[in-house]
């Protein structure tokens, strides 16, 4: 494993960044903070000519959405730089179930942007895949037609499903994954992630920016999600200590999950690029 003085991304034709932990902290307002240089760090990226995107797991609204909302709040991403389980998941439902009948668990916003990506939406329990994004309701009825279908032989798919994110008040925890492991537990079926880390989300990588993702840097605060998506894609990973992995002994984690480089903070890639 390298450190911050041995770390060289200069063969790296694309960088994928974490948002939460990594690039801001967000205040008691839940509005984004950005840490120390991060405007700096994507802005060097940028004018050397390469490429990159964030690639959050948040799926309560559209990646144009997020990225302008980070803008507002002083870090400055372009819409087409911000990557979210609901475009890992189109592109994996176009890919690997055309035409099939999703049962979705979503905010109305993300609803209307996956019906306008032509997905088949479904109610009941004929459902052919069920897929579980952020909702802010959740009707029970729903949750056990849901989850016949899932007994009934569809896939449940999710965007995330791990317990929640650094939030400024401890952890926010992922209703995603509250409505994903309830209709587990009942249905029998096992959750298959479409979002970080998985291997639709190393897909999106390659189809996003049409590289290999052994080409990319992936660097981001949480081992079990961002370093292991790139772990996951052959890509070389940088691990920030100022998130969720900020107090875990590397020595302690398995192999699969060490990054290739650890860091304190974003800033300190500066000197890398």
């Amino acid at each position: 494993m390298a450190n911050e003085g041995s770390l060289k991304l200069t063969q790296a034709l694309g960088f994928v960044f974490d948002v939460d932990g990594t690039l801001v902290h967000r205040g008691p307002d839940f509005r984004a903070r950005p840490v120390p240089r991060a405007v700096e760090v994507l802005e060097r990226i940028r004018r050397s000519g390469r490429r990159l995107v964030l690639f959050t797991n948040g799926s309560h609204v559209p990646a144009q959405q997020i990225a302008r909302s980070l803008s507002d709040d002083g870090l400055p991403v372009a819409d087409d730089e911000v990557l979210t389980p609901v475009e890992s998941a189109i592109t994996y439902l176009r890919h690997h179930h055309p035409g099939r009948r999703v049962f979705l668990f979503s905010t109305d916003v993300i609803r209307e942007r996956i019906a306008a990506a032509g997905i088949p939406l479904a109610s009941g329990e004929d459902a052919e895949l069920v897929l579980v994004t952020h909702a802010d309701d959740l009707d029970i009825a729903a949750l056990e037609r849901a989850a016949h279908a899932v007994r009934r032989g569809a896939r449940l798919l999710t965007g995330s499903y791990v317990p929640g994110f650094a939030g400024a008040n401890g952890m926010v925890l992922s209703r995603g994954a509250m409505i994903t492991a309830a209709i587990a537990k009942v249905s029998g079926g096992r959750p298959q992630v479409v979002g970080k880390p998985s291997r639709a989300a190393v897909g999106e990588l390659r189809t996003h920016f049409k590289l290999p993702t052994q080409k990319l840097a992936v660097i981001g605060d949480d081992l079990a999600l961002d370093i292991r998506l790139g772990r996951m894609g052959g890509s070389q990973t940088v691990l920030v200590r100022s998130g969720t992995s900020g107090q875990i002994d590397l020595d302690s984690v398995p192999a699969r999950l060490q990054p290739d480089a650890v860091i304190d903070t974003v800033a300190d890639l500066l000197d890398s690029l």
